[in-house]
């Protein structure tokens, strides 16, 4: 008699492949069922995997409106698969085992450090209950926040307020963009009391919780900062202040974004504009009425995304910093890459040159596909497809009545891009392998 076994999988990015696509599927069963919608019936299959997947791989998409078409339940159902999802399918798993057994064996550290960068096996577990006691600290500091305001501000009674801060405040620190208003905060534009709590929440977590780590301890120590540090504060601080002063300089004068307010709330709006694209996805003004050049402008924001083992996407600053330094070295005339005064392995650099072909080679093929199959325009397709690969949710305002077939594109975009980085990274670490011999060298023309 032949048994039939299920596939062991036996890599650790494998194991957190299936733990986000077990999250997703998990999700999409919760979604389908009729007390999760606000109307009769019950979800389809295409609206319910779409926002199961934008939730938990904190993208923000929608192909539904949040508020007008999820029940209560629903949105709760939301909100934890934010909150799974930014923690890491792999952290949150490893956290209950550790409630349930108060035990952490050889396979869950190997697996929960691919997900979190971890360096060594015997730190994962501070690791994991320092992101779950980080994640949930920052939150409730936002939450409170934004509960007060609303209530204070906007009248809301206090259950719904409390709610409100909540849900606002874990999308924000998970960078997943889901708002609980159809216009998602345009109607706070020029609130800085409601804008700088999410923007500097959504900074935080994208900011990425080794270095948030290393932040608690050593903030008042720069110099002591390690090579990951350093390149996450200054490639954040530049991407931050330049793509805060692009956007607002472009958007000045356009009458349907930033023309209408005054100096002090174009600098707001612009500001949290530019922080968006860190792959948070909420926003303040009308994307879809934005200049071409901002389009694409925040399509390289996107692109780049956030710092590794944390809350966003993209191919993450470290990889653009990586590469950065390796054409500024090969400019110059360098044989090896120094960073900092330090010197980067050729390993690195490798890896970051794959995370960016095959980032790139995703995005220009999606991309593609949408040029062929849709009638909008180059610019409409190329913004969709790059905040759907790098986890933002920004919308030109198509995704909603794209075709079935394009929206689970999109659904295989964002999974590819929350897990692609973590997944490429860790696989070609792993499969390092040492050659015994060397093959005869030639140089092809280059250029």
């Amino acid at each position: 008699m032949v048994t039939r076994r299920w596939p062991r999988l036996k890599h650790p990015a494998q194991v957190v492949v299936a733990g986000f696509a077990t999250a997703v599927a998990v999700g999409t069963g919760l979604l389908m069922l009729p007390v999760a919608k606000a109307g009769p019936g019950g979800a389809g299959v295409v609206d319910a995997l779409f926002t199961s997947t934008s939730a938990v791989c904190v993208t923000g998409l929608i192909v539904v409106d949040t508020p007008g078409y999820w029940s209560g339940f629903g949105q709760a159902v939301i909100l934890a698969l934010i909150q799974v999802g930014g923690f890491g399918i792999m952290t949150f798993a490893s956290l209950l085992v550790l409630l349930v057994s108060h035990r952490f064996g050889l396979k869950a550290r190997l697996t929960a450090a691919a997900e979190t960068k971890t360096l060594g096996l015997g730190d994962v577990r501070s690791v994991v209950t320092g992101v779950v006691k980080v994640s949930l600290l920052l939150e409730a500091v936002t939450a409170l926040v934004l509960t007060l305001r609303f209530a204070t501000a906007y009248d809301e009674p206090w259950p719904r307020a409390v709610w409100l801060g909540v849900f606002h405040a874990v999308s924000a620190f998970n960078n997943a963009g889901f708002a609980l208003y159809s216009d998602s905060l345009i109607g706070f534009a020029t609130d800085p009391w409601i804008c700088l709590p999410v923007a500097l929440a959504v900074i935080a977590g994208g900011l990425g919780f080794p270095v948030l780590f290393e932040l608690r301890r050593r903030w008042r120590r720069p110099g002591s900062w390690s090579l990951h540090t350093k390149i996450v504060m200054w490639a954040s601080g530049i991407f931050l202040v330049g793509g805060s002063a692009f956007v607002t300089v472009i958007e000045w004068s356009n009458p349907a974004t930033l023309g209408p307010m005054d100096a002090p709330g174009k600098l707001l709006a612009g500001f949290f504009q530019g922080v968006m694209p860190r792959t948070a996805g909420f926003n303040s003004v009308d994307t879809s009425q934005m200049n071409p050049a901002s389009w694409l402008g925040t399509d390289v924001l996107m692109f780049v995304g956030g710092a590794s083992a944390g809350t966003a996407g993209g191919i993450k600053v470290t990889t653009f910093a990586v590469l950065f330094f390796v054409i500024y070295a090969e400019i110059r005339g360098e044989g090896a890459v120094n960073i900092f005064h330090r010197r980067l392995h050729g390993d690195l650099q490798r890896q970051a040159l794959t995370v960016v072909l095959l980032s790139v080679a995703a995005v220009a093929v999606s991309t593609l596909a949408f040029v062929v199959f849709t009638d909008h325009s180059l610019d409409q397709s190329l913004f969709e497809t790059t905040s759907a690969f790098a986890t933002v949710g920004l919308s030109t305002g198509i995704t909603a009545g794209l075709h079935p077939g394009l929206q689970l594109l999109l659904v295989a975009l964002m999974f590819i891009g929350r897990l692609g980085p973590i997944t490429v990274a860790s696989a070609l670490a792993l499969r390092a392998r040492v050659r015994l011999y060397d093959l005869p060298e030639e140089r092809p023309v280059i250029g």
